[in-house]
C-alpha cells in the first residue's frame, strides 16, 4: 500500500511563500526558492519572490540579476519594475529609482507601494511638483476600497482571472460602485464580453456623469463594437474637455475611419504627429488611412517612418509587406531577419516580421525560406489563437437541422420588405472585394466594408452563458415571433444607415455572414445574397500566409483551414438546397476569365441594370479596407491564381486534408 502524500501543488508552495516573505522569513524563502526555480526557472512568481527576499537581506546584486531574468521573460510586469526601483531606493540612486518607478506606474497605476517611494524620492531631490503629483496618486488609491486597489493591480499585471473574481464578489457585498463597475467592465473588454462591458460603462456614467475616464473606456468599447457613431460622439465630448489629449484625438481618428470620414481621420493624425513626431503607432494608423483611400506613396513613408521610430515593430513591416505590390529592399530584410531573431523581440513583433521576411522572399522567388517563414508565423499565431474548429462545426451541423425548407415555409413573409442590402459571403480572399469593387461602382450602390451588423445580432442571441457543445443559436431562431423577426431585420437597415450617403442599395461584406445565411433570409427575406468562392488550393494558401489584423482564426493551420473550407462547402450546399436561387454563386476563376460576362450576372440577379463602370471597376477610387485594396483599383489579372504552385511542395497536407473539395466545390 503506497502511503506516499501527494505532492503540494505549485500554487500552494508560492503562498506559503508569501506568506513567510510578509512574516520577515527571507533566508527560509531563499533555502526553498533553490529547487523550485530549478524546476520552474520561467515562473514570474518564483523570481520576484527571489527578488524581494534577496532585497531585504541586503543582496542588491543579486536582487538586480533575479529582475533581469525576470524582465526578460515578463518586460511588461509592473511588480518586476516596482522591485527594481526599490533596490535603487536601497543604492541610493535616485534617478534609477525614479526611472523604474515610473515604468511600474504606467503600467499598473495600481501601486501604492510605488507612489510612496515615488514621492519620497523627488522629495529629496528637490522636486516638489513631482512629489506633490505622487502623493496625489497615493491618496486617490486610499480613497480607494482595498478590493478595488488589489484587483486593478491584478488586472494591470494581466492577472484577469482573480481580479473579476475579486471584483465581483465587491460588488456582490457592495452594491453599484463606480470604480469596481470601471474596472469589471474593463475585464470584460480585456476578454472580449463587450456588450456586458458597454452596459457597465453606461451605468458608471449614470451614476457620475462627469467621469471622463470612464466615458473614455465607454467610447474605446463603442469603436470596439463597431458602433462607431456613438463612439465619435462620446469622443468630441472628451475633446471639448481636453482637445489636446493624444488619447481622445486618436480615438476620434479611430471612430471617423469606422465611419469612412478619412479626411478628418488623417488631419487628427497629423496633428498628434505635429506633437508626436516619433509615434511608432500613429505612423502606422496613419499609413492604414492612407492606404484605403488609395495614397499608397504616402502610405509607404508613413509605414517607414513606423519601422524607424520603433525598431522591430513588426506590424510596420507587415503592413509594407501586405501593400503586396511593395518589393522589400535588401537592407531591408537583412533588418528583419535580425529583428525577427533577436530574444528581445515580442511574439506579436515575432509573427508580424515572419508573414512580411514570408512575402519579402517570396517576392524575390526564395520559396524554401519563404515557406519557412510562413510556417513560422502560423505556428506561432495558432499558438496564440483560441480557435476551436468543433464550434464551426457544430454551428453548421445546428443551421442545417434549424433551418429546414419547412421552417422557412412557415414563416415567409417575416422580416421586413427592404431590398436594400445585398450581402457578399465566402471565405476571406475568395475574391470577393473584387465583386465588392464590381457593384459599387454602380449609381445604385454603395460600398459600406464588413459590416459587424449581424454578427452582433448573432451574439445577442447566443446569449452570454456559451455552451460551446449545445449552443442556444441557432435553435433559438424557432423561437423568435413574426414581430422578433421584423424588429431585428428594421434594427438591421436602421443601424446600417450611417455607413450609407445616398444610393438605394448597399453592399455588407463580411465574409462570416455566410454562416448566418438563415438569420439573414429571415429578417430580410429580400436581401440579396452572393457567395464569392475561390478554387480550395488557391484560396486556402492565400490564406495561410495572410496574417490578419483580427479574427479570421481558422487561418493558421493547414488543418484548420482545410476543416474551414469543407465545413463551408457543407453549409452552402444546405443553403442552396433549402433556399433554392436565393444565393449567387460567383467563382473567383470565372470572373478573371470572362469579366464582362460576369458582371452582367452579377447585375442582373441584384435587379440592376447594366453600366460599364462596373466593368471598369479599377478606375473607382472609393476607400477600400480589405488586403486586396490595390488589386482592384488595377485591371483585372490572373497572376494571383496559381501562386500556390510555388509551394506545392510543402501543401501535400492541405490537398490531403481538403479531400473531395478540391472537386467538390465546383459542383
Amino acid at each position: 500500500m503506497n502511503t506516499q502524500a501527494p505532492p503540494v501543488p505549485l500554487e500552494q508552495r508560492i503562498a506559503r511563500l508569501r506568506q513567510w516573505a510578509a512574516d520577515d522569513r527571507h533566508a527560509d524563502v531563499l533555502v526553498q526558492l533553490g529547487p523550485l526555480l530549478a524546476e520552474y526557472p520561467r515562473n514570474r512568481d518564483l523570481l520576484l519572490l527571489a527578488a524581494i527576499s534577496q532585497r531585504h537581506l541586503g543582496r542588491i546584486d543579486q536582487a538586480l540579476a533575479t529582475l533581469a531574468t525576470l524582465g526578460e521573460l515578463q518586460p511588461n510586469l509592473s511588480l518586476m519594475h516596482q522591485e527594481r526601483g526599490l533596490c535603487h531606493v536601497v543604492r541610493k540612486d535616485a534617478p534609477a529609482a525614479i526611472d523604474a518607478l515610473l515604468r511600474a506606474v504606467n503600467i499598473n497605476p495600481a501601486l501604492p507601494m510605488s507612489w510612496r517611494m515615488l514621492e519620497g524620492v523627488y522629495r529629496l531631490t528637490g522636486d516638489a511638483e513631482n512629489a506633490a503629483r505622487a502623493a496625489g496618486h497615493r491618496s486617490v488609491l486610499a480613497s480607494l476600497p482595498p478590493e478595488v486597489v488589489t484587483a486593478t493591480s491584478l488586472f494591470s499585471d494581466g492577472d484577469l482571472a482573480p481580479a473579476e473574481q475579486i471584483v465581483r464578489a465587491f460588488l456582490l457585498r457592495h452594491g453599484d460602485h463606480p470604480e469596481a463597475m470601471r474596472l469589471l467592465a474593463k475585464i470584460g473588454m480585456a476578454r472580449d464580453v463587450l456588450d456586458d462591458a458597454e452596459l457597465l460603462l453606461a451605468s458608471v456614467l449614470t451614476l457620475v456623469p462627469d467621469h471622463v475616464a470612464a466615458r473614455y473606456e465607454y467610447a474605446r468599447c463603442l469603436v470596439l463594437r463597431h458602433k462607431y457613431a456613438p463612439a465619435r460622439d462620446e469622443a468630441e465630448r472628451l475633446l471639448a474637455i481636453d482637445p489636446r489629449n493624444v488619447d481622445y484625438r486618436t480615438l476620434a481618428a479611430t471612430a471617423a475611419i469606422g465611419l469612412a470620414d478619412y479626411d478628418r481621420a488623417i488631419g487628427l493624425y497629423d496633428d498628434v504627429l505635429a506633437d508626436r513626431p516619433g509615434s511608432a503607432e500613429v505612423h502606422l494608423w496613419m499609413g492604414h488611412a492612407l492606404k484605403t483611400i488609395g495614397q499608397v506613396p504616402r502610405a509607404i513613408d508613413s509605414y517607414r517612418a513606423a519601422a524607424d521610430a520603433a525598431p522591430g515593430f513588426g506590424d510596420a513591416y507587415w503592413s509594407l509587406a501586405n501593400l503586396k505590390r511593395y518589393r522589400f529592399e535588401e537592407d531591408e530584410i537583412g533588418r528583419m531577419r535580425a529583428e525577427e531573431s533577436s530574444d528581445r523581440v515580442t511574439t506579436i513583433d515575432r509573427i508580424h516580421l515572419c508573414f512580411a521576411l514570408g512575402k519579402a522572399l517570396e517576392d524575390r522567388g526564395e520559396y524554401d525560406q519563404s515557406w519557412i517563414y510562413y510556417e513560422r508565423g502560423n505556428a506561432l499565431q495558432r499558438a496564440e489563437s483560441r480557435y476551436r474548429p468543433e464550434v464551426i462545426e457544430t454551428n453548421t451541423r445546428l443551421q442545417r437541422a434549424v433551418c429546414t425548407p419547412a421552417f422557412f415555409a412557415a414563416r415567409a413573409g417575416w422580416g421586413v420588405a427592404d431590398r436594400d442590402p445585398i450581402f457578399i459571403v465566402g471565405l476571406p480572399r475568395s475574391g470577393s472585394t473584387l465583386i465588392e469593387q464590381i457593384l459599387a461602382s454602380h449609381s445604385q450602390v454603395e460600398g459600406t466594408h464588413e459590416l459587424a451588423d449581424i454578427q452582433r445580432i448573432v451574439h445577442e442571441l447566443q446569449g452570454r452563458e456559451l455552451d460551446f457543445a449545445n449552443p442556444r443559436y441557432p435553435g433559438v431562431l424557432a423561437d423568435l415571433a413574426r414581430g422578433d423577426c421584423a424588429a431585428l431585420g428594421r434594427r438591421y437597415v436602421d443601424d446600417t444607415r450611417v455607413f450609407r450617403s445616398g444610393p438605394p442599395f448597399f453592399i455588407d461584406k463580411m465574409p462570416n455572414n455566410f454562416r448566418h445565411i438563415g438569420l439573414i433570409k429571415l429578417i430580410l427575406p429580400n436581401a440579396k445574397i452572393i457567395d464569392a468562392r475561390r478554387e480550395p488550393m488557391s484560396c486556402c494558401f492565400s490564406n495561410l500566409k495572410q496574417l490578419f489584423a483580427s479574427g479570421q482564426e481558422f487561418s493558421y493551420s493547414i488543418e484548420d483551414i482545410a476543416r474551414y473550407y469543407r465545413t463551408y462547402l457543407d453549409l452552402m450546399e444546405h443553403w442552396d438546397a433549402t433556399l433554392p436561387g436565393h444565393v449567387l454563386r460567383v467563382q473567383h476563376e470565372d470572373v478573371v476569365d470572362d469579366l464582362a460576362g460576369s458582371v452582367r450576372r452579377i447585375l442582373d440577379f441584384c435587379g440592376l441594370a447594366f453600366e460599364p463602370a462596373c466593368v471598369e471597376f479599377h478606375r473607382n477610387q472609393r476607400s477600400v479596407r480589405t488586403p486586396s485594396s490595390e488589386q482592384v483599383r488595377q485591371p483585372i489579372f490572373r497572376d494571383g491564381l496559381d501562386q500556390w504552385r510555388h509551394f506545392e511542395r510543402w501543401l501535400g497536407p492541405l490537398r490531403d486534408a481538403l479531400g473531395d473539395a478540391i472537386e467538390r466545390y465546383r459542383a
